[in-house]
């Protein structure tokens, strides 16, 4: 056995082995200990291996799936070995010792999970594979739950954003390829070639050409091939559902990178959790899908005005009729996630109540369109999904004759048919229907011709049907005249057979194996129905994930009094009252009440510097307007009185820092590669917030950085932006930026103690109110008098020399400065600074002179 086993775990690699043996799969040797710990099961042992004993733990096989989900959620990767023959098999191929045959099945690995139980119901599930075909990232995606696959393509320097907003669970790329997360998974480079991606693409899809389905380039049909080929060597070839792909556009949605993703906190927190982020606070659809396809809203909002029109005008529509939307509301509710019980049925996993999901759901998606297709004045986004609700009336017609309400989740004890449905399979319940009669009568029979009232007749999966007695009974039945066969003596009972007894138990068995046989064959017929309108179905639960996430939209709006965006052109931002939808629902959880603000940008007025105490609002007002204009593009209500969104092409928030040991960099290290990136790439449709640039490092270092980023970003950039700031000597950059305007947050003392309006006002702000803060931090008395004497000191030397910011003005703009031609190296001077002359030996000291009179030569 243990041969037959290590031959399996090196097939296995990096996986842990789940090996079947009877109704337990066990693991062995490194793989237990592993497994022990992480599911806080008993490690114990089983013979020797090269005089060692053996670790072994395991777990049973009809509770796997709750210790699988706990052993991926810790990052392992699982291989299924079943056994692929009977006992009997196994005899009649190598005689009576012979090892039953095993083979791994399945792999289970993060990204490629179908189980209902393994899988978040909103959340969804992705696999990513990425590849570089001659200088440019190609990437696939796949919900495999789903079906749902998208193509795209980018520069290297992209990457990270893409994958931050793909959120995959899961990701592959070939051996070797750098920029890639380090848990990525590596594979053959073989697997990614972009004629292999468009042969595996043609297969899967039954099609001669891809063009139907769209233009796909050679980047992408690589990362395609290397998708494809992953899927089938985890699925043992047998490949999940994949829907025809989809190639995004990278304009087609508000670019945002990996910094903005996690300041904003769109589908996780900082903690990495989803309660306090933007999704938990904004999302009100009734279904997984709905939950799954706002997730993905969020994460890529629109740039095309027209397609976020059109999901605005729907959650309008819904906004203003409460009743419908109710109504529909709850019928949505009710409807079971058609996709995954697709994906599930798809990848030869589904249960007859998998068809049971489908029936049901595309029956209610025929109600919703009648109940939606009566209205008037429909928005033209719910014009265009009707259609994709109906056309199922054969499917669910026969699953209505062929299943039974409420299918159960296993078939291998049959029961799902529906009685009516085959005829034949009727006859054959009746007779193991009668056969079990039978059996209830010969006991009653048996109990008068013995006397013994005890008598019973019971059953089991070794013995079958049997007769049992209590023990001091059993000599009465042990005569040979008595028409009784002994079976088995109890401690406490005697077993025995009888001929009628015999004969009924075979009509039930013979009966029953048909029955079950009729039921698989059945069930076979109705997985293939459900297989060939995989695509229709698909476009279904996508059209009915689409008015959920509407319906929810509007649910919210009206909750929270949101409004509906107006989105143009133009290079404006002009909120009225808003608000940050995460905040404001946590202070409405307390019985408080959040300070709205308003937020108005323009060409003349792009950059707003705003100045205030710590804890005063500076980072919440930052981040509600960045998030408003995120929800507006993503085609929802927004917690404003009043919005006007010009259309923003990529999002930078910059609020906040931690460092990053993993790629050693320090906090003000973060930071500033952050700050280049925005630098880099912010158009003049960008917006842009900033929060305190350059406190990381020394005040006179920091003051000069963030300076030369206010004047670039409004020289050069030319975008709209928020800069927060402490740095009060940068509201000289007034003078000089025409288009950058002073603001703060007020704050107030009354009595010694500091008041924390909340409010933005036009101006600079007075003062820091820094040691305020600390008091009410908790910050030691003493340590704030103490404070206050130091700061004192300070800024009467400040006044007495013009403070920091003293000669600023004399320097000229950004761009004057930038054109400035750069001092000239000097190779020789640079050479000296860096020499140390004390380690030096003599003859090192001369080769440096010699290398040096080179150099001056040379110039």
């Amino acid at each position: 056995m243990m041969t037959q086993y290590l031959a399996l775990k090196a097939e296995a690699a990096d996986c842990l082995l789940f090996y079947r043996m009877g109704d337990f799969f066990e693991l062995f040797f490194e793989d237990a200990k592993q497994a022990a710990q992480i599911l806080d099961i008993a490690l114990t042992s089983r013979g020797e291996h090269l005089g060692v004993p053996i670790p072994m733990c395991g777990v049973p096989v009809h509770s796997a799936e709750g210790y699988l989900a706990r052993l991926i959620k810790a990052g392992c990767r699982v291989a299924i070995a079943e056994q692929v023959e009977t006992p009997e098999e196994a005899k009649k191929r190598g005689g009576s010792k012979a090892l039953v045959a095993r083979d791994i099945v399945r792999f289970v690995t993060a990204g490629t999970l179908t189980e209902e139980a393994l899988l978040e119901p909103r959340r969804a599930n992705v696999l990513a594979a990425v590849c570089d075909v001659r200088g440019t990232i190609g990437i696939a995606a796949c919900d495999i739950s789903t079906g749902r696959m998208e193509l795209e393509e980018c520069a290297p320097d992209r990457l990270g954003a893409a994958l931050a907003r793909l959120g995959a669970s899961e990701t592959v790329a070939p051996e070797g390829l750098e920029g890639v997360p380090l848990d990525t998974i590596p594979r053959s480079p073989r697997d990614f070639s972009s004629d292999g991606g468009e042969a595996r693409l043609k297969a899967v899809h039954g099609v001669s050409t891809l063009d139907g389905f769209g233009d796909f380039t050679r980047a992408m049909l690589a990362a395609a091939g290397g998708l494809i080929a992953y899927l089938d060597h985890v699925g043992r070839g047998k490949l999940p559902l994949l829907l025809p792909p989809v190639a995004r556009s990278g304009d087609a949605a508000l670019a945002m990178d990996e910094a903005t993703r996690a300041s904003l906190e769109i589908l996780t927190t900082a903690q990495g959790t989803r309660r306090g982020s933007l999704v938990e606070a904004v999302d009100r659809c009734v279904t997984g899908a709905g939950a799954r396809q706002l997730a993905d809203d969020l994460s890529a909002p629109l740039t095309d005005a027209a397609a976020i029109q059109a999901r605005l005008a729907l959650v309008e529509w819904l906004h203003d009729d409460p009743l419908l939307r109710a109504d529909l509301r709850a019928v949505l509710r009710a409807l079971p996630d058609l996709g995954r019980a697709l994906g599930r049925i798809v990848a030869g996993r589904g249960s007859p109540r998998d068809l049971g999901q489908l029936r049901d759901g595309l029956s209610e998606a025929r109600r919703i369109h009648d109940y939606l297709v009566q209205r008037t004045e429909r928005p033209a986004l719910l014009d265009a999904l009707l259609p994709s609700l109906t056309g199922h009336g054969a499917l669910t017609d026969l699953y209505a004759r062929a299943l039974v309400p409420a299918p159960p989740t296993e078939r291998g004890q049959g029961g799902f048919i529906a009685e009516g449905y085959d005829a034949a399979l009727d006859e054959l319940r009746r007779v193991s229907g009668d056969a079990r009669r039978a059996i209830a009568m010969l006991e009653a029979k048996y109990r008068d011709q013995t006397g013994i009232a005890a008598l019973k007749i019971r059953h089991n999966g070794v013995l079958g049907y049997f007769i049992e007695v209590p023990a001091k009974h059993g000599d009465a039945l042990m005569a040979p005249d008595s028409g009784f066969t002994h079976r088995q003596t109890m401690a406490g009972a005697v077993r025995f057979n009888a001929l009628a007894l015999h004969e009924e138990a075979s009509r039930i068995a013979e009966a029953g194996g048909h029955a079950l046989a009729a039921e698989e064959a059945h069930f076979e017929e109705l997985i293939a129905a459900a297989v060939a309108a995989r695509h229709a179905i698909a476009a279904t639960a996508a059209a009915l994930a689409r008015i959920d996430v509407a319906a929810g939209q509007a649910e919210r709006a009206a909750e929270g009094g949101w409004c509906k965006p107006v989105i143009s052109d133009g290079l404006g931002l002009d909120i009225t009252g808003g608000r940050h939808p995460v905040v404001e629902a946590a202070l409405a959880a307390k019985g408080e009440r959040f300070i709205a603000n308003d937020c108005r940008l323009a060409q003349h007025d792009r950059l707003w510097l705003v100045g205030g105490p710590n804890m005063g609002g500076k980072s919440t007002f930052l981040r509600q307007n960045a998030l408003i204009v995120l929800l507006a593009q993503a085609g929802g209500f927004v917690p404003a009185e009043a919005a006007r969104i010009g259309l923003v092409d990529r999002l930078f928030s910059r609020v906040g820092a931690s460092d990053n040991l993993a790629r050693g960099r320090s906090t003000f290290m973060v930071e500033m590669v952050e700050t280049a990136a925005i630098l880099a790439q912010a158009t003049e449709r960008s917006f842009v917030i900033l929060d305190e640039v350059g406190r990381g490092t020394s005040t006179y270092d920091g003051l000069a950085l963030a300076w030369a980023v206010v004047e670039a970003v409004h020289g050069i950039n030319r975008c709209r932006c928020l800069f927060a700031t402490h740095y009060h000597e940068l509201a000289r950059l007034a003078e000089s930026c025409e288009a950058l305007s002073l603001h703060h947050v007020r704050a107030r003392e009354w009595k010694g103690e500091l008041v924390l309006l909340h409010e933005v006002s036009e101006g600079p702000a007075d003062r820091s109110y820094g040691l305020a803060v600390a008091k009410l931090a908790g910050v030691p008395a003493p340590v704030v008098a103490r404070a206050k004497s130091v700061l004192d000191r300070l800024e009467k030397g400040r006044a007495e020399t013009g403070g920091l910011a003293a000669g600023l003005g004399d320097l000229p703009l950004f761009a004057a400065a930038a054109a400035a031609p750069a001092e000239p190296a000097d190779p020789v001077r640079e050479r000296l600074r860096d020499l140390d002359v004390d380690a030096l030996s003599p003859r090192e000291a001369l080769d440096v002179l010699y290398a040096l009179k080179r150099a001056a030569d040379s110039d």
